[in-house]
């Protein structure tokens, strides 16, 4: 497989829109009223901007 159809791979993407649910899920949940909630939003965040930097990563690759 040539590196253009590597990097336009579906599963990438996929990858990056998953990222993206999981780092609203952990925006929204800043405003949720139960005990810890900034920790477990500011978890729930990192594990996404992982995850989205993993993918464009592995398409810049």
């Amino acid at each position: 497989m040539n590196p253009t159809e590597e990097a336009n791979s579906e599963s990438h993407y996929l990858l990056i829109v998953v990222a993206t649910i999981i780092g609203v899920t952990g925006v929204y949940l800043r405003f949720a009223d139960f005990r810890y909630n900034n920790i477990i939003a500011n978890i729930i965040l990192i594990i996404g901007v992982g995850l989205a930097l993993k993918a464009v990563f592995a398409i810049l690759k």
